[in-house]
């Protein structure tokens, strides 16, 4: 039975995670800003509206899903809607909800962003780990994540 890390090496660990990610993260998105002019937030928010219901969200919970504040994602909404990438539509039965919803145009840049984004993801993550140990570092940052929200 391997024995308990020390505290350097496992702050190691944890920094070679955050590097790794960092890294990765920081060449997909930079393809993904390069070949379609999104910036992260607005690359999430639109693959968040193409698997939504309806292609639409409220506005609160997309801020919230983006981990931005209610002033920095009002921002990356109208650069969306000036785009025309998503439109703004009041909720029919609260007027505390807008909601955004991704135009045709928006759908149409999601599928192809999200194509070149699982292509570069099949080089920059498939290829060095393979199938199963992907599949198994996401699940493991699954469970950091949600043990993270209690």
């Amino acid at each position: 039975m391997p024995s308990a890390p020390d505290d350097d090496e496992l702050v190691k660990w944890w920094s070679l995670v955050i590097e790794g990610s960092l890294t990765t993260h920081d060449r997909l998105m930079g393809e993904i800003t390069e070949r379609f002019g999104l910036s992260p937030a607005s690359f999430e928010v639109l693959l968040r509206l193409a698997r939504a219901p309806g292609h639409r969200l409220p506005l609160t919970h997309l801020a919230r899903a983006t981990s931005l504040s209610s002033g920095g994602f009002t921002k990356v909404a109208d650069r969306m809607c000036a785009a025309g990438l998503i439109h703004r539509s009041p909720s029919g039965k609260d007027r505390r909800i807008t909601y955004a919803c991704l135009t045709e145009h928006g759908a149409d840049v999601a599928r192809r962003a999200r194509t070149t984004c699982a292509d570069l993801l099949r080089h920059l993550l498939l290829a060095p780990l393979g199938h199963e140990e992907s599949r198994a570092l996401a699940e493991t940052m699954r469970v950091l994540r949600d043990s993270s929200r209690n």
